[in-house]
């Protein structure tokens, strides 16, 4: 099996279950690690064996103390989750052992701060703010990363989560728009304009003024029912806003580096490791596991995401394996792999619903992701799926040697 393999999981299933025994749980289920989640974002969940309750609400903030030294200074503070979740991921930090925890760490994508805080979000080509994503091209908001990272590399490596631009379509509960918006106009309504982007944009000799008018025009036709739906591709984006659209983002991708190399170089003066957890994969198959278009190191540009420049910088590189056709994830492993080049890759597996239909799909996977070079796989999520599914996992992991 592979040496490192985790189970993503909640600080809420170590009080409900116990520390200990998830950890022995975990472990029995073939998985090295608990990937633990120490910071989070809002959330509502089916939890299928839940004792409390079968449904789970979660908050944005952290289940880690605030280090005073490491927050001076830092006007962006996230809250702070209950007294009992806290203890329970400080045990597990202590039970596990070396490499028995990982900390999973959701950077940008933060309601909480970004309603106290509106000037540092997310800024559409009409001025709306989206509270729900903070932007990465904010100074406050890269002070706070790397506070964040710093404060969560106590626990154990960073698995960063959301380091990256956000979309229109991930942010708030009862999102609605009665309005048929192709799938072009929903990704075009998501990027940020904000002072800071424009900035960036323009020293990449991007007329981001020009862009910005360009992209309201067409999205007000599209509102008025005046354009037809436009793909979400590069070249018809292109078409329908101009070619000022390529090297905006590549600016964004640049942003999205350049705060990945600051949070990465603060981990590591403090002796911790970063793993760089790529939404990609989320972005194109969360719902339904089909992802379309190209492979996912392709469509990294949707987020600021550029594989080849940030896996230099980090320790490690997660990318997210939510597809159900075996093929499918083979062509994504692969362009990851390629791009990361020597940085170890890891291949989050969802082993049931919507993805995985039995024990024999999810060992074809484990198996395609091993001959593809991956260093490990994890599992996601502990307390979201029966224990049947979780029962998938050791059987799958059997026929990958260490």
């Amino acid at each position: 099996m592979f040496s490192s393999s985790s189970l993503f999981a909640f600080p809420s299933d170590l009080v409900a279950e116990g520390v200990d025994e998830v950890l022995a749980r975990v472990r029995d289920h073939g998985a090295a690690a608990v990937t633990i989640a120490v910071a989070y974002h809002q959330a509502r969940d089916v939890m299928p064996r839940g004792r409390a309750g079968k449904v789970a609400h979660r908050h944005d903030g952290v289940f880690l103390p605030l280090p005073p030294d490491v927050w001076a200074g830092v006007r962006l503070r996230p809250p702070v989750q209950g007294a009992a979740e806290a203890a329970a991921v400080e045990r597990l930090v202590e039970r596990a052992g070396p490499g028995g925890v990982q900390a999973w760490t959701v950077f940008l994508h933060n309601t909480t701060l970004g309603a106290a805080h509106p000037d540092v979000c997310a800024e559409n080509c009409f001025g709306d703010r989206l509270l729900a994503d903070l932007c990465p091209a904010h100074p406050d908001v890269a002070d706070y990363a790397v506070a964040l990272a710093r404060t969560a590399a106590g626990a154990g490596p960073v698995i960063a989560e959301s380091l990256s631009y956000g979309t229109f379509d991930h942010g708030h509960h009862h999102e609605r728009s009665f309005v048929p918006l192709g799938p072009g106009e929903r990704l075009l309504l998501g990027l940020c304009f904000c002072a800071h982007c424009g900035r960036a944009a323009e020293a990449a000799g991007v007329d981001a003024g020009r862009l910005r008018a360009a992209v309201a025009g067409h999205l007000e036709r599209a509102l008025n029912g005046e354009a037809p739906p436009t793909p979400d591709d590069p070249a018809s984006l292109r078409a329908a806003v101009g070619e000022d659209l390529a090297g905006f983002l590549a600016a964004r991708q640049g942003v999205v580096t350049e705060l990945t190399r600051r949070v990465a170089d603060a981990v590591h003066a403090d002796g911790g490791r970063l793993v760089y957890l790529d939404l990609t994969g989320a972005l194109l198959g969360y719902g339904d596991g089909t992802p379309q278009g190209p492979p996912a190191a392709g469509q990294g540009w949707r987020i600021g995401v550029d594989v080849a420049a940030l896996a230099p910088l980090v320790d490690g590189y997660a990318c997210l394996g939510y597809v159900r056709d075996v093929d499918r994830l083979r062509a994504d492993v692969a362009s990851v792999v390629a791009a990361a080049g020597r940085c170890p890759v890891r291949v989050v597996l969802r082993p049931g619903h919507p993805d995985t239909a039995g024990t024999a799909d999810l060992a074809e996977k484990v198996a395609a992701c091993a001959a593809l070079g991956a260093h490990a796989v994890d599992f996601y999520n502990y307390g979201m799926y029966p224990w049947p599914v979780l029962a998938r996992i050791p059987a799958a992991l059997a026929g990958i040697p260490v």
